[in-house]
């Protein structure tokens, strides 16, 4: 029987797409987006064809020209008044630029980054537009100012249960479509989807911060989702994508009106993420708060790597600090506490997939702390579900996740 090393057997799945980590988990992401039509196999596994491993320029080029490619036949379609191919287009190309975004952190200059992000955002609202569902863009009062978001309502007249969407750090509004949107309204939830502080539009529109208390931002939200028409006020549910997965259940520390959420991984600590991709001699000078060490040493490194020095400044950008000591310290503040876990009452769904890459062993970790209130559900490589938010099997965690949804709203 062969092994599982064996030199001749194909094994894309477990050995990748690219060696870079960032462009092998891409290309899953883009390619689980398919399952609720968020991207083409073909025209992605096309496009990336003859990019090379860790040639950013080419990378950003790449889905750039795609984006701009699938875009101009939605706009074809669109004008011939064909709303279903348009809307199908419109949303493969937000997909597709919002990987141009990400791509754009990498380049030896940050122009792109505000123009790729307005035809993101652009060809996500034409989706909207043509979708042929009941939708309404929303602005929801937050501190004095308001948060940006769609409401889609599903079909029927009587109160529904709401599945209110938070993001994650540097995901796409139109991400969220693949995430779990597209599979709520299918089962006849309402969704409540918008730009939080420091995500998308609210970063690169209007320079806002992340805030580590989200309590505040979640509250204003389900204010705003209660006062709809057809929102069951008892059925709402809340889903945290990504580093969602510390917002969401960080703010049921004190936003008790939800019969349910998601966290999608679960997240007490999201420094974690980034620790692993600092060396050991660093982050000793930074425990030790050597904050001119840290930042001397952590210079002469970024000089040495360019590609990291701008992906450090695109990640370091929504928490507002200028150096890389108060920023790491900044990002430090985003933990989940075993007293604020304990105040959840809401019942949590944690979603645990093997070889998760940004968070591992969070989930467990969250559910330990909140005594109880929470249910880990695990996600393996066998069943093609592995790596942070399962991006290959979208469709096995909404069924999973749903019907967990179903047992608690029942």
């Amino acid at each position: 029987m062969a092994g599982p090393f064996d030199s001749h057997l194909n094994r894309v799945f477990s050995k990748g797409f690219y060696r870079d980590k960032d462009f092998d988990f891409s290309v899953r992401c883009v390619l689980g987006a398919s399952a609720h039509g968020g991207s083409d196999v073909g025209e992605v596994l096309a496009a990336i064809d003859g990019v090379p491993d860790g040639d950013h320029q080419r990378w950003f080029d790449a889905w750039l020209a795609l984006g701009r490619r699938v875009r101009a036949d939605a706009d074809a379609e669109r004008d011939a008044g064909r709303t279903v191919s348009a809307s199908s287009s419109y949303l493969r190309a937000a997909t597709y630029f919002a990987v141009a975004v990400n791509a754009a952190s990498a380049l030896k200059h940050d122009d792109p980054l505000l123009p790729t992000f307005r035809l993101q955002r652009s060809s996500w609202d034409a989706f909207v537009d043509a979708c042929g569902q009941r939708v309404t863009r929303v602005q929801i009062p937050y501190d004095g100012t308001t948060l940006p978001g769609y409401f889609f309502r599903t079909v029927g007249h009587e109160q529904r249960p709401t599945l209110i969407m938070v993001n994650g750090s540097d995901g796409a509004i139109s991400d969220q479509w693949s995430s779990g949107a597209g599979a709520a309204l299918a089962r006849g939830y309402h969704v409540l989807m918008f730009d939080g502080p420091g995500q998308q539009s609210m970063l690169f529109e209007r320079g806002t911060r992340f805030r580590a208390d989200w309590g505040a931002v979640l509250t204003a939200v389900v204010d705003f989702a209660v006062a709809q028409d057809g929102v069951d006020p008892d059925r709402l549910v809340g889903y945290g994508i990504s580093q969602g997965g510390y917002w969401l259940p960080s703010a049921l520390a004190t936003e008790h009106r939800l019969a349910a959420a998601v966290a999608d991984p679960g997240v007490v600590r999201v420094a974690a993420s980034w620790e692993s991709s600092i060396p050991a001699s660093l982050m000793k000078l930074f425990h030790a708060g050597k904050r001119e060490a840290f930042d001397r040493d952590m210079a002469l490194g970024m000089r040495l790597s360019p590609t990291a020095a701008r992906t450090w400044k695109f990640r370091a950008r929504p928490y507002g600090q200028d150096s890389y000591y108060d920023t790491l310290a900044e990002v430090d503040r985003y933990v989940l506490s075993d007293t604020e876990a304990a105040r959840i009452t809401t019942p949590l769904i944690l979603t645990a997939p093997e070889h998760e890459q940004f968070w591992p062993g969070q989930s467990e970790m969250l559910a330990e702390r909140t005594g109880g209130r929470a249910e880990v559900v695990h996600f393996t490589a066998a069943e093609g579900a592995d790596y942070h938010c399962q991006p290959l099997a979208r469709r096995l965690t909404e069924t999973r996740v749903f019907a967990r949804l179903d047992q608690i709203l029942t």
